[in-house]
């Protein structure tokens, strides 16, 4: 409601008055808009508390963003310097949307993400920076932050997959009765290096697995 009026005065060039009106806001709410952003029909803000919005951003109908988001700009360049967000747009809680880019219709961007380049409709982004996950074909419910995938969980995954894989493609090649040979000498020495090479094994693939058993990775 503040900012519908604010934004009214600072089209209409009154000066002061509606940033004014704007520092009133935030001391009430803890969201800080400027009067020059433009907001469309049904804009919600969910716990807003730290939510930031630049003069040139433009919002569409019926977004939703949680607290902690920023839609700003990366610089002090003059014109259009903050984000454009289409419709049915869904920010999750402390995202920060950078730049002047386009964020299409019905676009979700996971909790804590960084978006800095342009989204196509109908897409999530998660990460930082953020990337896409996710296109149009399947049906997700907006508010269901837990459910996101984690694209960078998921390529370390498959990268420690490959490693075990080409692991056992070198034991295969090695003689059997050289590496037995070779572990029972060293045991038998009890060299320190040997107990430090394993120990150091141990520890990172205890690492690993804590790090791909984690929440949230």
């Amino acid at each position: 409601m503040f900012h519908r009026v604010a934004h009214k005065l600072y089209q209409l060039r009154f000066p002061f008055i509606p940033r004014l009106i704007s520092f009133i806001s935030r001391f009430l709410t803890g969201i800080e808009i400027h009067p020059g952003a433009l907001i469309g029909r049904g804009f919600f803000i969910d716990h807003g508390m730290g939510v930031v919005i630049g003069e040139t951003a433009i919002i569409g109908d019926y977004a939703l963003i949680y607290q902690g988001v920023t839609l700003g700009g990366t610089g002090k360049e003059s014109g259009k310097r903050h984000p454009t967000l289409g419709s049915n747009v869904v920010v999750g809680a402390g995202a920060k949307v950078l730049g002047n880019i386009e964020i299409g219709n019905n676009v979700r961007i996971g909790a804590g993400s960084v978006v800095l380049r342009n989204v196509p409709s109908n897409c999530t982004v998660v990460g930082v920076p953020g990337r896409i996950i996710y296109r149009s074909g399947v049906r997700v419910d907006p508010l269901e932050h837990g459910s996101l995938p984690d694209s960078e969980a998921e390529v370390i995954r498959a990268l420690v997959d490959r490693i075990e894989a080409l692991e056992q493609q070198v034991q295969t090649l090695q003689q059997p009765s050289e590496v037995c040979l070779v572990v029972q000498s060293n045991v038998s020495n009890g060299t320190s290096d040997t107990v430090a090479h394993v120990a150091s094994c141990q520890l990172r693939d205890k690492a690993i697995q804590q790090f791909l058993d984690g929440a949230g990775i």
